[in-house]
């Protein structure tokens, strides 16, 4: 079963290797998905569950990350599903926004972070396939959010103000 790696891991803060064509077919794209998955479903902390988790997280310093809504949150439309490999961000909206940010990697650590509101981006699916899809609002954070984590990024870097469970958020 995959396990979520501590903040000080070093495929947390290291550039992502592409996931190479050799990858696809020798089961490592797969055995990266399940971990992923595993990884995702493991979080659930006072009653929040996650809805995103890139490779990084795992251990696994490769540029992939999946999107993949645990529905137990009070938002009223699920987010889509989507396994994003070597996905690279080609456009973003001119308007920004303060959003708040939690992370799986970041425990009981919470900001605010500047986020462009649309965002669109090329990536592989699990199969090898191209895609371009677009986004705005909450799936556009996310996606800027794990774009980040291939890149070495953690949220607090990019936090203009930081919080910790337990304390008044700094909205």
């Amino acid at each position: 079963m995959a396990k979520l790696v501590p903040e000080n891991h070093p495929a947390l803060h290291t550039i992502s290797e592409e996931i190479t064509a050799e990858e696809f077919t020798d089961g490592t794209v797969t055995k990266i998905l399940k971990g992923l998955r595993e990884g995702v479903k493991t979080y659930d902390v006072d009653g929040y569950s996650a809805v995103a988790i890139a490779a990084p997280q795992i251990g696994i310093a490769k540029r992939m990350f999946l999107i993949e809504d645990q529905g137990n949150t009070e938002r009223e439309e699920k987010l889509p599903t989507i396994v994003a490999i070597n996905p690279r961000i080609t456009k973003t909206s001119k308007k920004v926004h303060e959003v708040g940010e939690g992370c799986l990697s970041v425990v009981d650590t919470y900001g605010v972070v500047v986020r462009h509101t649309n965002v669109t981006f090329e990536a592989l699916d699990e199969n090898g396939e191209p895609f371009t899809r677009g986004a705005g609002g909450l799936l556009a954070q996310i996606i800027q959010h794990e774009c980040d984590h291939l890149d070495g990024t953690l949220f607090v870097e990019r936090a203009d103000r930081i919080w910790h469970k337990g304390e008044e958020p700094l909205y």
